[in-house]
């Protein structure tokens, strides 16, 4: 037996009652952890991601894109006034929900019309007459950076000349400025670049017509270190994270939501009204961004297909374009849109929360075990060996599901969100109550139906996380304290103490919306709960290890590296109270040094702002003896990892 004390100690002193100081023999908790003892490995799917097409989680977030409205699903009026209020985002916010044209006239009222006939895409192209324009406001910029973009353009006569600018103050030379000269009698894609003489977060992109009518159709601009159309400070971070899978594209947006109108040309995508939330999407992050996304931080692609307003013809069609040869209809229109290999996509959800009146297309249980099977059995005509994922809900629905649909369905979907608790152990520790609730239920049934006898269908909790307060960051964008990310932790030890229940979780949402990262128009930063996310994906072991004894409030967790070289103890303490535990191990012997990362702040209300120092960050430090006493913070994630004797 090998033993190694582990000492918490409070930032304010020793604890303290009836003005005595406690001593630390007090205090002491006591837990063994057996390396002898393992449980099934923890799938590394347990730290996936969800990204949906809502608020500022793609557009705003991980697509480059700066134009809201870039196609001009509204109408540009006289009248400008684009931003919306919601219950939870001021009019005033810099990430004001866009409810009308974010593009405002420059010259006369009258000199903008909205053309129907022969429009570049959607249902309307804005026609400028000369001496005229438009004008976007409240732009992001970075002194000294570049910026790239395109417009198309067509005369109503044989030429006309456009100036494009990008404008970043109130002064006639806080501009810069291209002259096109358009000849075309058809629609050209013209291309400019600039770069930004002032920081600020109103700039400006104007389009000036000045000689000749001249028809507007899509338009562009990205920060020119875009990486094929993702922001490259979003994508630092996304690669930190290291998720190892992403679901996409919803969420309730899913059940409204038809896939065909994101692949192909992206300038000539459809612009919709978002069919779940708010504001505009306008299908430039469409079915093959996402596979590109997948690839560029390495993750595995879970698509979930619409089982709301869709059908089975559908989901089969959008499995064939994904998978199928060039020998099928939409295998050969994949390879037309510049993707011949297939997307080989295992992972489909068969649809998104169908037992919630809220969602689009809701239906009876009873109705929709008969789509679930139809689907499911239509997909896989196209492809027998896909996982599919069926949309459940502990309580009835799951019950039904498993009951009439067990041979279609390989896992089975959860969804949990918490709110805010005033008690620190009691916030921190809803996380793990509500996975314990959810594993608990399927035990149950898992003795309770027949239907369920030989089979191991295993929990997806494809939507989870903490979500209240004000939209800080756009619709939805929650703000998250340190908390918070005491809680995501506790979360992850639960799922490691279920490991042979719980296959995978993804996080809800990745970016701004209740997200792990957070973005301003110019910066992005990791939240509290993003760190915690990241420092038990990339240092946290896979075989999990027996842990016992009375700990209480402090949450333990230990695994081994699956190489068995290292052993990873975490350890959170969600109090502001002087701790002592006392760890004996068995079944291994480690090593004397080793290194240990801790999140810790004396403020549970801290939280990190783009483009400023974080408050919160990881600590990385290098232990050379641990047979000495280890301070340990109050309101600290602590991740030892030591290495083994063999």
């Amino acid at each position: 037996m090998f033993r190694v004390s582990f000492v918490c100690m409070c930032l304010l002193g020793a604890a303290i009652l009836g003005g005595f100081c406690l001593p630390a023999a007090a205090q002491n908790l006591a837990v063994t952890i057996d390396a002898g003892k393992t449980a099934e490995p923890i799938s590394s799917f347990v730290y996936g991601q969800f990204i949906e097409h809502l608020g500022r989680c793609i557009y705003g977030g991980i697509w480059a894109e700066m134009l809201e409205d870039r196609k001009f699903f509204f109408p540009i009026t006289a009248d400008y006034d684009p931003y919306r209020g919601t219950p939870n985002v001021s009019k005033d916010s810099p990430f004001a929900v866009v409810g009308a044209s974010p593009w405002q006239i420059t010259g006369s009222p009258d000199s903008v019309t909205m053309a129907e006939e022969d429009s570049f895409v959607g249902e309307h192209t804005p026609f400028i007459e000369p001496g005229s324009g438009i004008r976007q406001l409240d732009l992001g910029l970075v002194k000294g950076k570049k910026y790239v973009g395109y417009v198309y353009l067509k005369p109503q006569q044989q030429s006309t000349n456009v100036i494009i600018s990008l404008i970043w103050g109130n002064k006639r030379e806080d501009r810069e400025s291209t002259q096109l000269l358009v000849v075309s009698n058809q629609y050209g894609k013209y291309k400019f670049e600039f770069a930004a003489g002032a920081d600020t977060t109103k700039g400006q992109l104007e389009i000036e017509v000045t000689n000749g009518p001249c028809f507007v159709g899509t338009v562009s601009l990205m920060p020119a270190d875009n990486v094929e159309g993702m922001r490259a400070d979003t994508l630092k971070l996304l690669k930190e994270l290291n998720a190892p899978m992403y679901r996409w594209p919803g969420g309730n947006f899913v059940s409204g939501y038809d896939w065909r109108d994101g692949i192909g040309p992206r300038d000539t995508r459809p612009p919709r009204s978002n069919p779940a939330w708010t504001g505009v999407e306008h299908n430039d992050f469409g079915f093959n961004e996402f596979i590109q996304f997948c690839r560029l931080v390495e993750a595995e692609p879970m698509v979930t297909v619409n089982t709301g307003f869709g059908d089975a013809y559908s989901a089969a069609a959008q499995l064939e374009y994904s998978n199928g040869s060039t020998d099928t209809r939409m295998g050969a229109t994949r390879a037309q849109n510049g993707a011949p290999e297939p997307f080989n996509v295992r992972y489909w959800a068969i649809g998104n929360e169908m037992w919630g009146r809220w969602q689009l297309g809701y239906m009876s249980l009873a109705h929709y075990v008969r789509k679930h099977n139809w689907v499911v059995d239509k997909m896989r005509e196209v492809d027998p060996d896909i996982v599919p994922i069926a949309s459940g809900n502990a309580g009835e629905w799951s019950e039904g599901l498993l009951k009439n649909c067990s041979d279609h369905i390989d896992l089975i979907a959860e969804h949990f969100y918490c709110r805010e608790r005033t008690d620190l152990v009691e916030h921190t520790s809803q996380i793990a109550d509500n996975i314990k609730r959810k594993v608990e239920f399927h035990k149950q049934l898992r003795e309770k139906l027949d239907q369920l006898k030989g089979k191991d269908i295993q929990v997806a909790m494809t939507e989870w996380n903490y979500w209240y307060g004000r939209h800080e960051f756009g619709e939805l964008g929650t703000r998250y304290f340190h908390k918070d990310g005491l809680g995501i932790a506790r979360g992850l030890h639960e799922y490691y103490r279920n490991s042979d229940i719980i296959f995978l979780a993804n996080y809800a949402q990745t970016v701004n919306v209740i997200g792990c990262i957070k973005t301003s128009k110019t910066d992005a930063a990791f939240e509290t709960t993003g760190l915690a996310l990241k420092l038990y994906r990339n240092h946290f072991g896979s075989i999990p290890l027996a842990v016992t004894g009375s700990t209480e409030p402090l949450d333990i967790a230990a695994a081994l590296t699956e190489d068995g070289e290292a052993l990873t103890v975490a350890v959170v303490n969600p109090t502001e109270q002087q701790r002592e535990l006392t760890v004996d191990l068995q079944g291994t012997q480690v090593r004397r040094t080793g290194t240990l990362w801790r999140i810790a702040h004396k403020n549970p209300m801290a939280y990190n702002e783009p483009g400023a120092e974080p408050n919160v960050f990881i600590e990385e430090t290098q232990i050379t003896d641990i047979s000495s006493d280890v301070s340990l913070p109050p309101l600290s994630i602590s991740l030892y990892k030591l290495s083994t004797r063999r």
